[in-house]
């Protein structure tokens, strides 16, 4: 689930592959140019104060936030407690499904 460029879609969730914040996930919640995603966790990254990624520092998962992209396109904001709850979301949908893969 990539856009034009192959660059993530705004709502979806992403891992980042590279820096500091290696392995965590976060939500892309808009662009800057054509190589940069800025992306937020609701945490340590506020929708305030997102972070600016090259494209080639995230992997897009296969989920876009329903409520992020509605919220973004109804008032140009989203709340940190809905990227949070996003990601929380996303991250027990892997878990139970690594489980699940484990008990077959």
């Amino acid at each position: 689930m990539e856009g034009a460029n192959g660059r993530p879609e705004i709502g979806q969730i992403v891992k980042i592959v590279r820096g500091r914040d290696q392995g965590k996930y976060a939500v892309v919640i808009g662009y800057e140019g054509d190589r940069f995603a800025l992306i937020a966790d609701g945490k340590k990254r506020k929708f305030d104060n997102p972070k600016k990624k090259n494209f080639i520092h995230l992997e897009p998962q296969d989920e876009i936030s329903s409520e992020v992209v509605n919220s973004l396109s109804e008032s140009g904001r989203v709340t940190n407690a809905k990227l949070r709850y996003a990601i929380q979301r996303y991250t027990e949908k892997i878990q139970s499904d690594t489980q699940t893969r484990k008990g077959e």
